[in-house]
């Protein structure tokens, strides 16, 4: 793709009406593609993935009739700043997954082709995830969210970095080390760090080099923790300001509640009913019925995310709730296995969060 995109391709043709927008968006530039509501192509054409870009783009599509759905590839990665622009114009947009392989093969492949698909799976009905807002305190949660599990990656490599420098260390550093618990063995070891930088010759030097690689994989790791801290602070404060009857719910904490957050965006509206929203955290029903056999099994697709943060809330309820585990109990009676009861109880604590997170308040920011 060239640095500097060509003019747009516009047939010249009067408005005619209502036109849907399809976009296949990239990293430096997108292509877009307006297609009539009875799937006529009236234009395609190429913009840089700038602001100035969006707004040209719109002004552009407009040209062909009233803009009022988009579909928009990518909507969580090069598409998120359009899909925020369209948005903020008042345009429904909708995230749209990639070319149907047996499609592209017949068809074959090409940005304005996959700008046109994007505008078709809209106007089909195929594209039905609305896209999220990305411009509140859930994005704000996203960022501390992926910061937090950076942090967490990085710590864990180090700790086990640390126990395998220990385990080929020598003798008398290895018996002045054991026995310690994590938090005295990394402060002990961070002290290491600040040992002479005068170089050792011979088994000595040896021995300060595993010191001080002690000590600044100790020092790192102390980092790390703070950093985590300082973002499970701001996480709980989000939150606690933006969404406190989550708290209130038994088995919910702020990790849980951020996560289930994340994954209904900034604009709960787009999630029409509780069926969706049990979808899109993977615990709605699946039949697998055959012949006499009614049968139905755990959904594995949606959000796994969302998922393990309503499998959390279940299993906290199992240990702590009287009516929960009242619940599992009858349900055993009555010939239910662990494993469909689990599913029940995710879906009721899906229902209850759908019903709470649309409260969500818009409130300052931290």
């Amino acid at each position: 793709m060239s640095s500097t995109p060509p003019a747009p391709q516009t047939r010249h043709r009067r408005p005619v009406g209502e036109v849907v927008l399809g976009v296949d968006t990239h990293r430096d530039a997108h292509v877009a593609a307006v297609l009539s509501v009875t799937g006529m192509v009236l234009a395609t054409g190429e913009f840089p993935a700038t602001a100035a870009g969006y707004s040209d783009l719109l002004k552009w599509a407009r040209k062909s009739g009233a803009v009022r759905r988009a579909g928009v590839e990518g909507t969580g990665s090069y598409g998120a700043s359009l899909s925020r622009s369209l948005l903020a114009q008042g345009i429904d947009v909708f995230d749209v997954n990639r070319m149907d392989r047996a499609d592209r093969r017949q068809r074959g492949k090409s940005d304005p082709l996959d700008a046109q698909n994007a505008a078709r799976a809209v106007l089909s009905g195929r594209a039905r995830a609305r896209a999220k807002a990305g411009d509140g305190p859930v994005q704000i949660a996203r960022m501390y969210k992926l910061t937090k599990a950076s942090a967490v990656k990085a710590r864990t490599q180090a700790i086990n970095q640390l126990k395998s420098v220990l385990i080929t260390a020598d003798p008398a550093l290895r018996e002045e080390l054991a026995g310690l618990g994590n938090a005295e063995l990394f402060r002990t070891c961070a002290r290491f760090a600040d040992v002479s930088g005068h170089e050792e010759v011979g088994d000595e030097a040896v021995l300060q080099a595993t010191r001080v690689t002690l000590g600044l994989l100790a020092c790192r790791i102390g980092q790390l923790s703070e950093q985590i801290r300082d973002v499970d602070a701001r996480l709980a404060r989000l939150v606690e300001c933006h969404a406190p009857q989550l708290l209130d719910v038994v088995g919910i904490g702020p990790d849980t509640a951020v996560a289930l957050l994340i994954t209904v965006g900034d604009n709960p509206e787009r999630l029409d009913s509780e069926a969706s929203f049990a979808a899109l955290c993977g615990v709605s029903p699946v039949e697998r019925s055959s012949g006499r056999r009614r049968y139905r099994r755990l959904n594995r697709g949606g959000d796994r995310q969302a998922n393990a943060a309503l499998h959390r809330i279940v299993f906290t309820r199992l240990r702590v709730d009287p009516r929960t585990q009242d619940y599992y109990e009858r349900r055993i009676k009555e010939g239910k296995t662990r494993r469909e009861i689990v599913r029940c109880l995710k879906r009721f604590a899906a229902r209850e969060v759908f019903h709470l997170v649309g409260q969500l308040q818009p409130g300052p920011r931290s």
